[in-house]
């Protein structure tokens, strides 16, 4: 496989499914979507039936904990051996353009694969490829139970590149090998639409030079107002973070004993422009699962008069306030019981609300005060959850996307949990795979 080194980027070989499968039955979504919602996976089960699927070969983190997760995860070497042996797939070398589309708008995306000895998710980072927020290093265990004897990858990873000048993946639209797609459905749930398509050969040059410019030291310390000769990023993790820490720790564990162009030094992703105008940068909420405590006398006592709280009548109008707050102080939504309150956080120590909500549950977290916290996609959702018994919604303003990179290279990861590309349905599915044994 050809490697440009300089830019951590390798020219990949991808599996796909024979033409006869059914891709709308093969393609779910990501296994950390809708973890507190188990009637959605069971959905993807009674649309799946019997037929071929990545979601046989993934552990959905709605299982973990729970009597499902040994039964499902049992299966995934048996499957992936399967179907490599039932002779489902057909191979292709090359880098592929995607377009997605959801909810009305279309997104690019260039499928490509990524050197991990180029990838650091520490906080003090100054790798190529970065962690946009922290990583929980209790998730890891479970998804690297999976991938360490795992025959292929199947990626949900989404890698940020800043171009806005949309120099890297904006110009293969019409640079593909032919005008007939590598893959072209409709992907279930509510998911939109996927089309792919393999990119002439003779292009790839043109997308190493791009993304050798924006990489380029001299161009970033003037874009993002760095000091002299700090390193540059040219990745930044947008979405699957963990999966690539899971890939990350592997490599570290079996590097010595591997060549060095082994397949599991890679990892297949999927890199998108933060500029892409498809790109929405929502907010994570929180849910905060099983309180023992009046939590609004916990937020009382933890900021220590430091917060304004406004009751509010309805959902609608604490959307309203935070998503518009224009105020230098930070504002939350606190909502249980059929009970709303807008909070502000008059003098906030952290420079993002959600920074200042993590440390205020975090707290309470080790202190007992409440059983756990979930991290949810979507306005709707985090609504219809949060008023469940003994549980509350914390509702949070979204980040600035052009703030983003910047923000990294300075400051290190964003707090976990910060922000999200989309709602659950619009996260990516897994489609492509790639070896990763020899």
């Amino acid at each position: 496989m050809k490697l440009f080194p300089s830019i951590g980027l390798q020219v990949p070989e991808i599996l796909l499914p024979i033409q006869s499968i059914d891709y709308r039955k093969w393609s779910v979504v990501a296994c950390d979507q809708y973890t507190s919602q188990p009637d959605y996976w069971e959905n993807v089960e009674n649309i799946i039936g019997n037929a071929p699927s990545t979601y046989h070969m993934i552990l959905p983190e709605a299982y973990l904990d729970s009597v499902r997760e040994e039964h499902h995860a049992s299966q995934v070497y048996p499957m992936m051996q399967n179907y490599l042996s039932q002779g489902i797939f057909q191979q292709f070398e090359g880098f592929i353009l995607v377009k997605r589309v959801c909810n009305g708008n279309t997104r690019l995306g260039l499928i490509a694969a990524l050197d991990l000895e180029k990838y650091n998710y520490q906080h003090d980072s100054q790798s190529l490829i970065r962690a946009t927020e922290g990583t929980i290093i209790e998730r890891l265990p479970a998804r690297i139970a999976i991938r360490e004897k795992a025959e292929l990858e199947i990626p949900h990873i989404l890698v940020l590149i800043d171009d806005p000048d949309l120099a890297v993946i904006a110009p293969l639209v019409n640079q593909t090998c032919d005008d007939k797609p590598l893959y072209d459905f409709d992907l279930m749930q509510g998911g939109g639409h996927v089309t792919g398509y393999l990119i002439n050969p003779e292009f790839n040059q043109q997308i190493v030079t791009a993304l050798e410019d924006l990489q380029n030291p001299f161009i970033q310390t003037e874009k993002y107002e760095l000091a002299a000769k700090t390193p540059p990023m040219l990745y930044a993790m947008g979405d699957g973070n963990h999966s690539l820490a899971t890939a990350k720790a592997i490599w570290e564990k079996n590097k010595r004993d591997l060549p060095g162009e082994h397949p599991s030094r890679f990892a297949l992703v999927e890199i998108v422009n933060l500029h892409d105008p498809a790109i929405e940068f929502e907010a994570i909420h929180r849910l905060v699962k099983h309180r023992s405590v009046d939590l609004l006398e916990r937020c009382k006592f933890y900021f220590k008069g430091n917060i304004s709280i406004s009751p509010t009548g309805s959902y609608s109008e604490i959307l309203s306030q935070v998503d518009f707050n224009q105020g230098r102080q930070q504002k939350f939504g606190l909502f249980f019981d059929k009970k709303y309150f807008c909070i502000s956080i008059e003098h906030p120590t952290h420079t993002l609300t959600v920074g200042s909500v993590q440390l205020w549950l975090d707290n309470d977290l080790s202190r007992n005060h409440i059983d756990g916290i979930d991290y949810i996609h979507g306005a709707d959702t985090i609504h219809e959850l949060g008023m469940q018994l003994n549980h509350a919604g914390i509702y949070l303003p979204p980040m600035p996307k052009n703030a983003l990179f910047k923000s990294v290279i300075k400051d290190g990861p964003l707090p976990r949990k910060t922000f999200s590309m989309g709602e659950a349905h619009q996260k990516r599915f897994y489609l492509e795979c790639r070896r990763i044994k020899q």
